[in-house]
């Protein structure tokens, strides 16, 4: 019989071993950015209790369902790589069975999640799932996975932003476009470590297709784009001077970021992919909330 769960070691070990199945620290990336969509979607006033709680509900839940589901397509890519054959699902911690029931009750969650919200929501959270579940295929066909990645995690504002108004506005899909070429970029950063191992595997990352040197400047471009992106929505959101703190900010992170890593040199890919942009995401998300208690209290 199938095995449920990874070898004996307790509940906190239960819970580390899936926490790391799903990266859940980069939770980190999108959260933000929702939050920023669900404020100002919802001033001069704050979201309800209820909004809250259910934009959360179906952020942790949907990003749950896609991870668990990415370590699942990807079960036997990453037990041939030497930098992720060490994850719990190749190493035998986890079952593919575990993978499976985390995937179905977090899908099952979203779903309840955004029918809890409003009646949009709920028929756009079907056509969601399939964004977020489908790109864990994405690089078996197309070098554009990278912006795959990037719409997956740049549908949370909109999201975030139907939850509070029952409807879709352009701010949102400002955000979302900012929030997709931002992603986009750092995953092409990340993926500079595959290279070979991509091509070798006929899988399509940037770096693979058109080599680490090319693959940074794409990234360049994605960022600049993201910046200008950023830029808009805060002018969009009521702009002021710490709103334009925050995409200040982001601006220089971003560059910081660029600044750490060469095609050549990637000791610093970890500071450029996870502390720099964690960094850019929660210090626009406090900005933008300061910007937005501030105004509410005038």
């Amino acid at each position: 019989m199938a095995r449920l769960t990874g070898p004996p070691g307790g509940v906190l070990t239960g819970l580390r071993e899936t926490g790391e199945m799903i990266a859940f620290k980069h939770t980190v990336f999108a959260l933000p950015f929702a939050i920023i969509s669900l404020i100002t979607a919802a001033s001069p006033g704050w979201p309800t209790a209820h909004t809250w709680l259910w934009v959360a509900v179906a952020m942790v839940s949907a990003r749950t369902a896609a991870m668990a589901f990415n370590r699942l397509a990807d079960h036997r890519i990453d037990t041939e790589n030497p930098r992720t054959a060490g994850r719990a699902l190749p190493a035998g911690r986890l079952s593919r069975n575990f993978a499976w029931a985390v995937t179905g009750i977090s899908a099952g969650l979203f779903l309840f999640a955004a029918a809890s919200l409003n009646s949009l929501c709920l028929v756009l959270a079907p056509p969601a799932l399939a964004i977020l579940l489908g790109y864990s295929y994405a690089k078996r066909f197309t070098a554009s996975s990278h912006l795959w990645l990037g719409l997956a995690l740049g549908i949370a504002p909109v999201g975030a932003w139907i939850a509070v108004t029952g409807r879709i506005g352009w701010p949102a899909l400002v955000l979302a476009g900012a929030v997709a070429l931002w992603v986009a970029g750092f995953d092409v950063i990340y993926s500079l470590q595959d290279e070979d191992f991509d091509r070798e595997h006929a899988l399509h990352s940037l770096p693979a297709r058109v080599g680490g040197g090319r693959a940074l400047v794409i990234a360049r471009i994605f960022h600049l784009l993201a910046f200008a992106g950023f830029l808009a929505f805060a002018l969009a959101a009521g702009g002021g001077p710490i709103r334009l703190l925050a995409v200040a900010a982001a601006g220089l992170l971003l560059a910081w970021q660029h600044r750490l890593i060469r095609a050549d040199d990637l000791h610093s890919v970890n500071a450029a992919f996870f502390t720099a942009n964690g960094t850019l995401a929660l210090a626009m998300c406090i900005l933008f909330a300061v910007a937005q208690l501030i105004a509410a209290g005038k």
